[in-house]
């Protein structure tokens, strides 16, 4: 199996990155700047007409969409355990939350980020607040979830969910609300995730500083 995974620090390229290190697979890292604009260069465009990271080639085919490509490692890896084993009851929930976190949340983000230059200017403000509402509600479903006394998202360990999720936690931190605000059992979650040793070397191969337990 060989993968080349195309990132930028901190984008929704994350998750997929900190699964491949937390695998332990080998995989070459290959930096694309959206800040830059790299996304948009002609030979990337060729990998990935959206223009847009993530984008893993595996074993010679181009692959996109995090979600997906969390779940399509899963599958190949399954001695990893970062998805449930088919048939369980576990199983189930694992979809749900996966689709949760790709349908619902990660669109908000992206309008929140985005308002202004993907739709008209003129109604960013709206596009911005309803966001803000989405993620807000997705943020206490979540803080609710841990109140139950649940460790984690799916099955009591750590899943593709668990990393989806606190990367794109880890986006609210300049919101008006961050997810490290006002929802405590959300905030023992991001914390005992942000401790773990894959987590902090995905930091430190992306070069990211904030959004850190020692920062």
């Amino acid at each position: 199996m060989s993968y080349v995974l195309y990132y930028s620090p901190g984008a929704a390229s994350m998750p997929v990155h900190w699964m491949l290190i937390e695998l332990g697979v080998p995989f070459e890292a290959r930096l694309t700047d959206i800040d830059a604009g790299r996304q948009r260069d002609p030979e990337y465009l060729r990998l990935n007409p959206s223009g847009r990271v993530p984008t893993l080639v595996v074993d010679g085919m181009p692959r996109h969409e995090s979600a997906a490509l969390l779940m399509l490692l899963a599958e190949r890896h399954p001695d990893g355990a970062l998805a449930p084993a088919p048939g369980t009851p576990e199983r189930g929930a694992w979809f749900e939350w996966m689709v949760f976190l790709a349908n619902t949340m990660l669109p908000a983000m992206r309008d929140w980020f985005y308002a202004a230059s993907d739709g008209d200017p003129a109604g960013a403000a709206g596009v911005r607040a309803l966001a803000v509402r989405r993620i807000e509600a997705a943020c206490a479903r979540l803080d609710a979830h841990f109140a139950a006394g649940h460790d984690y998202l799916v099955g009591g360990r750590l899943s593709t969910a668990d990393l989806l999720a606190l990367v794109l936690l880890r986006w609210t931190r300049n919101m008006p609300r961050p997810a490290t605000s006002g929802w405590p059992h959300l905030t023992a979650y991001i914390r005992r995730l942000r401790a773990l040793p894959s987590f902090i070397e995905v930091n430190e191969r992306e070069g990211l500083t904030e959004w850190r337990n020692d920062g």
